[in-house]
């Protein structure tokens, strides 16, 4: 049975079309519709409920040593503060889930999951930490709300103390008042725009939802569901567990390289990706040059030969242009690449474009 948030009452208030998600009933989007929810947070500020996100502590005296043996990325430099973004692998190189970390303090970290992946993430931490260190999972502690979009600043300035806002990007402030609710409030996003997450208590979180709301009227404020948050990330290029990485994609493959510190001493999973050398496939953007969709799932072609997949997509609100990531062939992973995507029986060209298919500028 699928679970609530905090939020779900007003969800249904505000005209939310209710599904289920990763265990829990949320809007896809509401009255105004997906590409209105898209556009407004490219050109003006959107609200999204992520409180079914996943909230996992690290505490103690090997906090920071099981970080470096369990994430692929690097944390020892990491400044209280700050956050950073890191797959997890498996044994076989494979990733567990991807997630983003809140550096407290030397022996104190919040790990933000995805939410279909909590106790699965949970139970891996459990399974392979060692040394002094708790792992407590808290998500019950946390409700989340992404303000997303170019006039993000103003709308929450309004409400709190402006100075003490998070300036630089992946960085967080712990104890913010925002509309007189208690936040931790960080500079992120998965919407490729100036944004905040805002973390508070369950029981604040409507409150904090309608102050932003009210104050945000004017900027062009309106609340968006999961359909534009994915339509957001894709048009971002960012990718997606369960698409663009699965236990059997390594972060290689998913083009996250940056995140994989293979000069650390080492992290599960490393030895398998040193032996598996340069991945035969990555992850590529198609752009179709056909009319039509391509959507997840789609057999990539070049010169009549299968060499690839879909991994997501659709026609993306902004750009206006039907496009996909894919996991193609080394071999046509070159920008300009002409290739073939299957749509429903029917072949529709494409080329490889750059990816992320926006960039806020």
């Amino acid at each position: 049975m699928e679970k609530k948030t905090p939020l779900y009452d007003l969800h249904l208030e505000l005209g939310g079309k209710i599904v289920p998600f990763a265990g829990y009933l949320l809007p896809v989007q509401y009255e105004t519709g997906l590409i209105k929810e898209h556009m407004a947070v490219r050109t003006a500020c959107g609200l999204f409920d992520v409180s079914h996100m996943g909230e996992i502590l690290f505490r103690g005296k090997d906090a920071l040593d099981n970080l470096q043996r369990l994430l692929t990325n690097d944390f020892a430099d990491l400044e209280d503060g700050r956050v950073r973004y890191s797959p997890i692998c498996n044994k076989q190189g494979g990733i567990v889930d991807d997630l983003i970390v809140y550096k407290f303090s030397q022996e104190e970290y919040l790990l933000v999951v995805n939410a279909a992946n909590k106790d699965k993430d949970y139970a891996w931490f459990k399974e392979h930490a060692t040394g002094q260190v708790e792992i407590i999972d808290q998500s019950h502690d946390y409700a989340q709300l992404a303000l997303q979009g170019p006039k993000a600043k103003q709308v929450i300035s309004k409400l709190t103390d402006e100075a003490r806002l998070p300036t630089r990007y992946y960085s967080f402030v712990r104890d913010l008042q925002v509309a007189g609710v208690p936040c931790l409030v960080s500079r992120t996003g998965y919407t490729g725009e100036l944004g905040y997450e805002l973390y508070c208590a369950p029981d604040k979180v409507v409150e904090l939802a309608r102050a932003l709301l009210k104050a945000g009227r004017e900027e062009g404020l309106i609340p968006c569901g999961l359909g534009a948050r994915d339509t957001l990330r894709l048009e971002a290029g960012m990718p997606l567990y369960g698409h663009e990485m699965t236990d059997d994609i390594t972060p290689l493959m998913a083009g996250l390289d940056m995140f994989v510190k293979m000069d650390k001493p080492d992290f599960i999973g490393k030895q398998a990706l040193q032996q598996l050398g340069e991945p035969a496939r990555v992850r590529v953007g198609l752009t179709l040059t056909d009319r039509g969709i391509a959507r997840e799932n789609g057999t990539v072609y070049h010169d009549g030969q299968e060499v690839g997949i879909t991994t997501s997509g659709t026609l993306l609100p902004y750009t206006n242009k039907a496009s996909a990531m894919a996991l193609v062939d080394r071999a046509v992973a070159e920008v300009g690449t002409a290739v073939e995507i299957d749509v429903r029986g029917r072949r529709l060209k494409a080329q490889v474009v750059q990816l992320p298919f926006y960039k806020r500028s």
